[in-house]
């Protein structure tokens, strides 16, 4: 995979359409890969799935290994029996997700399922849910966790009673055993989420598409990664912060992005094998055909902020674990399908870093028109062995950024192209399509030529992101024709069936 031309599209599932006020699994998710076979395409593209935590962001989840509940289909739980078709009546706007109306909704009527569920006898179902709960390792540590948090409504762990922020075996047994029917509810919901989406990936396996996701590098300190592994976090005796993430001041903020993530210890990571990435990329390797590393350049050195600072600026660069730990990794897992997001400030240590490895880049043609021939991002300077995106989930969408971008800028990509700026998606697109790169994603919001009402997400921003979705309606009949057209073009369109997951 990726070593040869194809295309692919970049859309979140919670983006798609149907019923219930948010994208799911279910039939909905089945034709839109069915739109992506017959445009020729290779790769579906989805961000994080796991469960957000903080501003709905699928950067910032409770656990780094589990699924979304949000995006379980209902229709399904219904046909097993778990939940009455009734209880499914709600309804929602089509073209924004209410995070806070769908998440209430919705989680009470998966939680009416699961406990449905744990109170049928013995069923082919329980034996294949308790073979899913012997044989995940981080399942209960997270469904402990998710407990707790409801226990002690919902606080951040660190402020939860000493007992159970730092937790001692003893009390692990007696708050397992206390809180066992929220905690078989929890493991129900990952379960189903499981069942789900490896059936939907084997789907889109079966039609040539392969799936790729998404691993930030860091993860939310209010997470049950940090509760049960504090040791391998930056942190002070109470559990609390003492550095946090980010990076300095760059093209979406003159101030820096603080991201407030913790920072790891990489010592301790080092000390015990590396076993929580190795364990953790192995999940993610489970889960979807290829990774996309978000803030690659965080594992050579990452931009470390005191938890004092008010915004990035005042921050220093940490080195990171580099090839130490992607040998480990690579010891451990064999070859690493991987895509190394190298945005930002890039040194030759972290283009030395991926291309030990032979992880393809990525370039970002929004970046290119803004500075001269030289711009990495610019089409004559492309390699084969890279990804190219029109732009990004943190990208407004072309035709947005084109209709916002100085007139230097739309002059630079007007004159590059040979264009009018008429059509200044499908001039961007194209410019993709014919790159020497092996492999293209564009967003579907790009697919589509929809303005910046469908941007995904506007970084350094809490609130507001994540909510665009799109419906059938909003396709032109012939799209599907008018894309396989341009992508068989350019020597990118997949034929036929292959099989990636197992």
């Amino acid at each position: 995979m990726l070593n040869k031309r194809g295309c692919g599209i970049l859309l979140h599932p919670t983006s798609l359409p149907g019923p219930g006020g948010i994208g799911s699994l279910g039939a909905d998710a089945r034709r839109f890969i069915d739109l992506l076979y017959a445009m020729g395409m290779s790769y579906w593209q989805v961000l994080p799935l796991t469960p957000p935590a903080c501003g709905n962001s699928p950067y910032s989840a409770f656990t780094a290994f589990g699924g979304n509940p949000l995006l379980i289909d209902l229709e399904r739980i219904v046909n097993e029996g778990d939940l009455s078709q009734a209880a499914c009546s709600d309804s929602y706007p089509e073209e924004r997700v209410d995070f806070a109306t769908v998440a209430g909704s919705k989680m009470e009527l998966l939680y009416q399922a699961g406990s449905a569920f744990l109170a049928h006898n013995a069923t082919p179902r329980t034996h294949e849910f308790h073979h899913f709960c012997d044989t995940t390792p981080w399942l209960h540590d997270f469904a402990l966790f998710m407990a707790l948090k409801r226990l002690f409504h919902g606080k951040s762990w660190n402020r939860w009673p000493a007992e159970a922020s730092r937790i001692t075996p003893e009390k692990y047994q007696k708050y397992s055993e206390e809180l066992g029917q929220e905690i078989g509810v929890q493991k129900y919901l990952q379960w189903q989420f499981s069942r789900q989406w490896h059936e939907l990936r084997t789907y889109a396996n079966q039609r040539g598409i392969a799936v790729i996701g998404d691993i930030p590098i860091f993860v939310a300190h209010d997470s049950a990664d940090v509760w049960s592994h504090r040791e391998l976090f930056l942190l002070d005796s109470k559990g609390n912060q003492t550095v946090v993430a980010g990076v300095p001041p760059d093209y979406f903020s003159a101030t820096g992005q603080l991201w407030g993530n913790p920072h790891y210890d990489w010592d301790a990571m080092e000390q015990g094998g590396y076993r929580w990435w190795i364990e953790r990329f192995k999940t993610m390797f489970e889960v979807f055909d290829i990774v996309r590393v978000d803030h690659f350049r965080g594992f050579e050195a990452a931009w470390q902020v005191s938890v004092k600072s008010r915004t990035a600026r005042e921050g220093i660069w940490v080195k990171g674990p580099g090839e130490k730990l992607f040998d480990a990794l690579q010891t451990a897992l064999g070859p690493l399908p991987i895509i190394a997001e190298d945005l930002g400030v890039i040194t030759p240590e972290v283009v030395a870093l991926r291309d030990r490895y032979d992880f393809p880049g990525m370039k970002i043609l929004q970046f290119a028109f803004d500075s001269g021939p030289s711009n990495p991002e610019l089409p004559h300077n492309h390699v084969k062995h890279g990804v190219v995106y029109t732009g990004t989930h943190d990208n407004d969408t072309t035709r947005g950024w084109y209709d916002s971008v100085s007139d230097s800028v739309r002059n630079g990509m007007n004159v590059y192209l040979c264009t009018s700026g008429a059509d200044c998606v499908g001039d961007l697109m194209r410019a993709a399509l014919m790159s020497v790169a092996d492999t293209v994603i564009i967003p579907f919001q790009d697919i589509m030529k929809l303005g910046s009402e469908a941007r995904m997400n506007i970084p350094g921003t809490p609130f507001g992101n994540w909510e665009w979705r799109f419906t059938w309606d909003m396709l032109p009949r012939d799209l599907a024709a008018s894309v396989r057209s341009q992508v068989e073009r350019y020597d990118r369109a997949q034929y036929g069936e292959k099989t990636y997951a197992t």
